[in-house]
């Protein structure tokens, strides 16, 4: 049984909750595809990285320490991408207003690290990673040839370690519609603040087709709003509201959510 965990909302979805219940509900394991933080927002990951000199946020340490095997962050979270807050800056090599993006950790046998050479990276990360032997790129199409590279290569062998497990939990990264495009899932659950809305997995997987133009735009990401759009749910159930001690209580989270799993496992 295959499970997609997306989000309606870019921050806060609550999809993190969600699948660590999930996972302790069902028992099957957790993945984090992609990922990424942001220096401003998320600077308690971020120092956590400088620390360690690995690259991980605090969504795959969640849902890794969920798993029964208790695997690194970086074996279900192949990608990972630090940004920086740039205000009146203009945009950047991805385009996006106020913000840009630093560098990549790209795990394959070992992990590999793209950085964007038109940034200054902060000089703690400068010293905690090997960022003098990291990719550097000074354009989307440069960073385009090295993700069908090195991004698409994990990413490709983590869509075949999953297609080789009979179960599989997937959560996607902020409001994306699915974090790997050649991944169908059986059901999914698209979770917002209060509500999570249930949908047949082929028939998601065929409207994100629909709503990125052709299933062979791989490099085109599909927002939940756009795909939902197309899809009446299977079903609609109210979450309550949990504290930050519930939240970190497995149990708990799945008790609370039992009726939107029983939906989604229903649907699968």
């Amino acid at each position: 049984m295959k499970l997609l965990v997306a989000g309606s909302a870019e921050v806060d979805a609550g999809k993190t909750t969600f699948t660590t219940g999930l996972i302790e509900r069902t028992g099957i394991r957790g993945y984090k595809p992609r990922a990424g933080n942001g220096y401003w927002y998320d600077q308690d990951d971020y120092r956590r990285a400088v620390e360690e000199g690995r690259l991980y946020g605090k969504d795959a340490k969640r849902i890794a320490a969920a798993n029964a095997d208790s695997r690194r962050p970086e074996a279900i979270n192949p990608v990972h991408r630090l940004w920086l807050p740039t205000p009146g800056r203009g945009k950047g090599i991805l385009g996006r207003d106020g913000r840009r993006f630093l560098f990549d950790r790209v795990t394959l046998d070992s992990d590999v690290y793209v950085r964007n050479g038109e940034a200054d990276v902060p000089p703690a990360a400068t010293r905690a990673f090997p960022l003098d032997r990291a990719h550097s790129v000074d354009s989307l199409s440069a960073l385009n040839d090295l993700m069908a590279d090195y991004h698409a290569r994990a990413l490709g062998g983590l869509t075949e370690e999953i297609a080789g497990r009979e179960g599989a939990i997937v959560e996607s990264y902020a409001d994306i519609a699915r974090p790997l495009s050649a991944f169908v899932p059986d059901a999914v659950a698209v979770v917002e603040p209060r509500r999570c809305r249930v949908y047949d997995g082929d028939r998601y997987a065929k409207a994100c087709d629909v709503a990125s133009g052709s299933a062979h735009e791989g490099r085109l990401e599909e927002r939940v709003g756009n795909v939902v759009d197309l899809l009446d749910p299977n079903d609609s159930i109210t979450l309550p509201a949990l504290s930050s001690s519930e939240r970190d209580d497995l149990a708990v989270v799945a008790d609370a959510y039992g009726d939107a799993y029983d939906a989604l496992l229903n649907t699968a």
